[in-house]
């Protein structure tokens, strides 16, 4: 592994993290929405991960002068965006326009403890991600000026 293929696998890194706080944020924001274009409450989302081979990123930077370093370099890349398969909560509001013939309305089930402590995890990943491409940065500096 060179510190280019560190990189690679941190860049992966943030970018995932980027997207599972994106869901989480859209999770908050629609957890009293009762009606969607496809009909119903709205579902909450979870990101699913998975492992990146290493050809991948040699795609993925093809264009970058980096590529030829990245090597036997792995990552992780956004598998799919899932639905939560959980029934939704009903609560009793007869007055509310979605309200069906017997006055429960169907909410989605999201859990904004859950969904804050998913944030605070995919902040920390992220920042963890960012420290490490720092970290890599400043070892390339330091070869650098030992080859001076």
């Amino acid at each position: 592994m060179n510190l280019f293929g560190v990189m690679g696998i941190s860049a992966s890194g943030l970018s995932a993290q980027r997207t599972r706080a994106e869901v989480v944020a859209s999770n908050m924001a629609n957890a009293e929405s009762t009606h969607t274009a496809e009909g119903g409450p709205y579902q909450r989302k979870e990101v699913v991960f998975q492992s990146a081979s290493p050809s991948s990123f040699r795609i993925q930077l093809a264009s970058s002068s980096a590529s030829a370093f990245i090597g036997a370099a792995g990552g992780v890349t956004v598998r799919s965006i899932v639905a939560d398969t959980a029934s939704p909560i009903q609560r009793y509001e007869p007055s509310h326009p979605d309200a069906d013939a017997n006055g429960f309305v169907s909410y989605p089930n999201i859990n904004p403890v859950l969904e804050m402590t998913d944030l605070m995890d995919a902040s920390r990943a992220y920042q963890m991600n960012a420290s490490a491409v720092q970290a890599a940065k400043q070892m390339i500096q330091q070869s650098i000026e030992l080859l001076k």
